[in-house]
């Protein structure tokens, strides 16, 4: 195995992270020395790593020093070629002497400058050039102003250890479809995309090699590209040849038989013991291992999953068959029945029905993972010749694949559509597969209809299953803001329905029914039913449904009771589909409950479960409440990202729960930051009258901030339409904080006679209710509007308070702008030093504060809706109070006061 990672590199390099650890060790040679180690499996992008450093380094010369896989070496060949490039004579070197002279070399080539050397695939040295390298590399993290950047393949060897090391990693999701996009001009149709994104695994150079085995026409999706799309072409082009060179007498078949076995899901390594009586040879627990191989624990694996897998690929048919029956004879004598009969199927290489049966009848009988029996069906499908049996059979594992999380792999499953000659309840398990995949991953108007198709198919055969349809069908119409469609779905009785008017599914329907009909009272006795589920039940799906109970009744507590048990049950139950689903609503609830940094934790495992699980609506849904919670927490680029994420799947798939939440996020952000004119202007198309207003369920909890907003920009008048629309959603009961915001609302548009009884009824109603951040906004407009009053202590009570309350929940940047008000009110917050930024108005602060952040004046102008002429009359005291002529200098100042602590 050559560890070439020599692919076509990408224009761009992809991952931050490894960047940044390599320009940090770059930046250190300007005072002394450094050494990184960059380690990482075949085709991560070691060598495109040290073309960057490379290319990039300007404080001095640069040696770059490439290995040649295919020319032989002898002992200290490659120390010397450094060396002789370096400028040192070409004469013999010794082991005694080989890392001081290599230090020598390359101090006399610095010449006193800052010097960076690249050595790529220092595992393809000699040994005892590696071996002096390594010395020399030690010495040299003393040495001034000289680095050396090694990249080896993984793991590092002992001659390495205790050097710094960087491991490079996949590719997240966002990056894999970056590159994609970017080499292919973002024309790969969705399907393929997803494929050639799974088949990568993250991996940049395989990725590159599956597009350059695809033509234009299969890339363009006129023809279906062959399968497998990572072949033994593509994966050995990446990873190169098997290594030998062990004790091993036949290094190939133990290699195979290894790759054989972790075929099998669920396995990250195999038991040594297995390997062995398998191969019927020595132990692999005792015996040298070839270096592809790792030991722990007496279980074998490959160091590399990419390396296994172009192992199997690359093996000769007959070898595979021979390993996999090798494995089945094992497994079938330990009484492991199901994974002998699968290494039995893929050692298969023709139909073959009745070894076909017998694995289909015992994924359907024996204990074991979503994903192992996935795999079992779906083999014993491609045994099975074509036909109604075949087609159920793919079914089957796409109900499997469904189950363990994998959507995109559940519609690859399903067969061909089979028109009206197949039975109808088998086209109807492959609707509703369909579109329960389509729901965590595609455009939910397609799942709507692929869902209430199939529950029209199962309707006489299998009426509980036509019923689960049905709500999910009225699920897909909900996310995607579509209020007709899902009236319909959830008025539509399944036959049967009039016997069944009891259970969880019938009070939810009805519940959700009454509820989207505005019927909150009819709504109220089927949705208590439902909530008070969650005191005893553990089915994860019906537990889910008293979420989305709780929240309608206005009960966030009881919501996210019943959510913490629905993830429980999820996880104890192994059910990889519904745990990003049941961390989604947790976090959902915890949000509505005003525990924003407990929502934050569950929304970020949530969306690497939905983004492992390929559930990208799921993740836009996590997005989106990461966006809400940063907009409390005030980190505007962390907004900004989760807003764009979960908008560019929202606008896809139709998603108008999750585009809502977002836009409300990013205006929140804005009013947080004293930009109450950008906030009202996102804001005015999602809560007024009209075909943009949001999620028919959601647009309502962003008003008060479009209140607010308004005011604060100048326009009232704007504001007064939706405050009525308010007061019809807090008397409904399913918001606990829209009272207090409604009085809020009432008082910020109030004259002096009523607002001050308006300020302290809303206050009243916030102590009945949890979450500190909603108590703190009211506290802080209130004591805003005393202060304006001259009633300074009065105001300095109010803002203390909303400090504290803000501080409490983690919202800093609501936090500084009661510091700046307490400040203007003469009173320095509790722990803040006085600096030279206390002798500015609070007006003068937020021009100064808009200014550092780099706007123009004619963006603090429209921010603060004044005039230009009034910012730069503003902006040439602030100059004065602080004796700076520049925006450069201004901005030093001001970032400077906020790290130590005289900030708002």
């Amino acid at each position: 195995m050559t560890g070439q990672t020599t692919a076509t590199a990408p224009p761009q390099l992809y991952g931050r992270p490894p960047l940044r650890t390599v320009q940090a060790l770059s930046d250190r040679l300007g005072s002394g020395g450094g050494v990184l180690v960059v380690t990482g499996e075949p085709g991560l992008g070691r060598t495109c790593l040290l073309h960057h450093a490379a290319r990039t380094f300007a404080a001095g010369p640069t040696l770059h020093v490439r290995t040649d896989p295919a020319t032989p070496r002898r002992p200290y060949d490659d120390l010397r070629a450094l060396r002789r490039i370096a400028g040192a004579p070409g004469q013999e070197v010794t082991a005694d002497t080989a890392a001081g002279d290599l230090l020598d070399a390359l101090s006399a080539t610095a010449a006193g400058a800052p010097l960076l050397v690249c050595v790529d695939d220092v595992h393809l040295w000699d040994p005892a050039s590696r071996t002096a390298l390594a010395c020399a590399a030690r010495r040299l993290r003393t040495a001034a102003r000289v680095g050396l950047l090694l990249s080896t393949r993984g793991p590092v060897d002992r001659d390495l250890a205790g050097l710094p090391v960087l491991r490079l990693h996949p590719l997240s999701t966002a990056d894999a479809d970056a590159l994609l996009d970017e080499v292919t001009g973002g024309a790969v149709p969705p399907g393929l995309r997803a494929d050639l994104l799974e088949e990568a695994a993250g991996n940049p150079a395989l990725l590159l090699a599956l597009l350059r085995r695809l033509s234009p026409a299969e890339l363009s999706g006129e023809r279906a590209p062959s399968r497998p799309l990572a072949d033994a072409t593509a994966l050995t082009g990446v990873v190169g040849e098997c290594p030998g060179g062990t004790a091993w007498a036949d290094v190939d078949d133990l290699l195979l038989t290894v790759a054989a076995a972790l075929r099998e899901p669920d396995t990250a390594d195999v038991d040594a013991g297995l390997v062995r009586r398998a191969l019927n040879g020595p132990d692999p627990g005792r015996d040298p291992l070839p270096e592809a191989l790792a030991l722990a624990d007496g279980r074998v694996r490959f160091h590399s999953g990419l390396v296994g897998r172009a192992v199997h690929a690359a093996a000769a048919p007959d070898r595979r068959r021979a390993a996999h029956c090798a494995l089945a004879r094992v497994h079938e004598a330990d009484g492991h029945r199901l994974l002998a009969l699968l290494h039995r199927a893929w050692a298969a290489n023709r139909p073959a029905p009745l070894l076909a049966d017998e694995l289909s009848a015992a994924a359907a009988a024996t204990p074991a993972s979503p994903r192992l029996r996935a795999v079992a069906h779906a083999r014993a499908a491609e045994l099975t010749p074509p036909g109604t049996l075949r087609a159920d059979r793919r079914t089957d594992a796409a109900e499997q694949a469904l189950l363990a999380g994998n959507s995109r792999h559940a519609l690859r499953l399903l067969p061909e559509p089979p028109g009206d000659a197949a039975p109808p309840a088998a086209r109807g398990r492959a609707e509703l597969v369909r579109g329960t995949a389509e729901r965590y991953d595609g455009p939910v108007a397609d799942a709507h209809a692929s869902l209430l198709s199939a529950a029209r198919l199962l309707a006489r055969t299998a009426p509980a299953r036509s019923a689960a349809a049905t709500l999910a069908a009225a699920d897909a119409a909900w996310a995607g803001g579509r209020q007709t469609e899902c009236h319909e779905a959830l008025a539509e009785e399944s036959p049967g329905a009039g016997r069944r008017r009891q259970g969880l599914a019938c009070d939810y329907r009805l519940g959700m029914l009454a509820a989207v009909e505005g019927r909150f009272d009819a709504a109220a006795p089927h949705l208590r039913r439902v909530v008070a589920y969650a005191l005893t039940g553990d089915q994860p799906d019906a537990l889910l449904r008293s979420v989305a109970a709780a929240l309608l009744l206005g009960d966030p507590a009881s919501a996210v009771r019943a959510g913490t048990r629905a993830l429980a049950a999820a996880r104890n139950r192994g059910s990889t589909a519904l745990e990003p689903r049941a961390l989604e609503y947790l976090a959902y609830a915890e949000l509505r409950a005003g525990w924003h940094a407990r929502a934050r934790t569950h929304a970020e495992e949530g969306l690497r479960a939905a983004e492992r699980g390929g559930q990208r609506n799921t993740a836009a849904h996590h997005h989106a409440v990461l966006a809400l919670a940063a907009s409390i927490e005030g980190e505007p680029d962390v907004v900004a990202g989760h807003v764009s994420a979960a908008l560019a799947t929202a606008r896809r798939h139709g998603l108008a729960q999750a585009a809502t939440l977002a836009h409300w996020a990013a205006a929140r952000a804005d009013l947080g930051r004293g930009r109450p004119l950008d906030a009202a202007d996102r804001l005015g198309p999602l809560v007024l009258p009209g075909p943009r207003r949001g999620h028919f369920a959601v647009w309502m909890l962003a008003v008060p901030c479009y209140v607010e907003a308004t005011v604060l920009a100048g326009r009232p008048q704007q504001a007064r339409p939706v405050v009525a629309d308010l007061e019809i959603w807090a008397g409904l009961g399913a918001d606990p904080h829209a009272p207090a915001q409604l009085l809020r609302c009432r008082a910020l548009l109030a004259g002096p006679e009523c607002a001050d009884e308006l300020y302290v009824r809303a206050l009243d109603l916030h102590d009945r209710t949890d979450g500190d951040f909603e108590r703190a906004r009211t506290e802080l407009a209130y004591g805003k509007w005393l202060r304006r009053r001259r009633r300074l202590r009065e105001a300095r009570d109010r803002l203390g308070a909303a400090l504290v309350d803000f501080e409490r929940c983690g919202a800093g940047v609501w936090a500084r702008q009661a510091r700046g008000e307490l400040r203007a009110n003469g009173t320095a917050p509790s722990g803040e030093r006085p600096g030279a930024l206390a002798r500015l108005t609070p007006q003068q602060w937020r021009i100064a504060r808009c200014v550092a952040d780099g706007a123009t004046n004619r963006e603090v102008a429209r921010s603060l809706s004044v005039s230009t002429r009034t910012i730069d009359y503003h902006l040439r005291n602030v100059y004065a109070a602080l004796g700076v002529r520049s925006r450069v200098e201004l901005a030093r100042i001001v970032q400077q006061a906020e790290k130590s602590g005289a900030r708002l």
